[in-house]
């Protein structure tokens, strides 16, 4: 066997894993916060979400939010010891979740649907969060019934579980 023919089947070979490569380079699994402001109609300061870490299309994304001690929310809760109010927390998942099915749909502004919260279940809160912290929200895609998706979201803080809830959504003027 000639050399050629030796390289010949070894490109055969490599082709395929260097073609999945260059298709894994190729995907979009981050968003910065450019990319975020053409899915989310959230502007400051009720955008709550930095960065998308990591996206597998129509299943899930883990993005993240710096609390740092400039957010607004400080001021009054609480003087002297400051936390992130857990309703803040439980929004951050949604936006979250919301650049979860907005992008599976590759639903851009200012033609997307608007998602909009339709309940919670299981909401729990277990650690305060402060300046300085880093959340990781993951938020994963459960089912969809009726026009409803469901999604399963948690916050962790240095990789523990500060928040968790099952999140239900819909597009306005979906059909239910």
């Amino acid at each position: 066997m000639s050399d050629s023919e030796n390289h010949a089947g070894l490109f055969f070979l490599i082709n395929p894993i260097e073609t999945q490569k260059e298709n894994l380079k190729n995907m979009d699994t981050t968003m910065d916060i450019k990319e975020i402001l053409e899915y989310l109609p959230h502007r400051y300061p009720f955008l709550l979400i930095d960065r998308v870490l990591e996206y597998t299309p129509k299943k899930s994304l883990v993005a993240l939010k710096n609390v740092t001690s400039n957010e607004s929310f400080f001021q009054g809760h609480f003087p002297g010891r400051p936390l992130m109010p857990a309703v803040l927390i439980l929004e951050a998942m949604a936006q979250a979740a919301g650049l979860l099915t907005l992008r599976d749909l590759d639903a851009r502004l200012p033609k997307n649907p608007e998602p909009y919260f339709v309940g919670i279940d299981k909401a729990r809160f277990r650690k305060p969060v402060g300046p300085g912290d880093q959340l990781i929200f993951h938020v994963k895609f459960l089912r969809t019934t009726r026009g409803i998706w469901k999604i399963d979201a948690t916050a962790e803080v240095d990789k523990q579980l500060v928040a968790s809830a099952e999140l239900m959504g819909a597009f306005r003027g979906a059909e239910s």
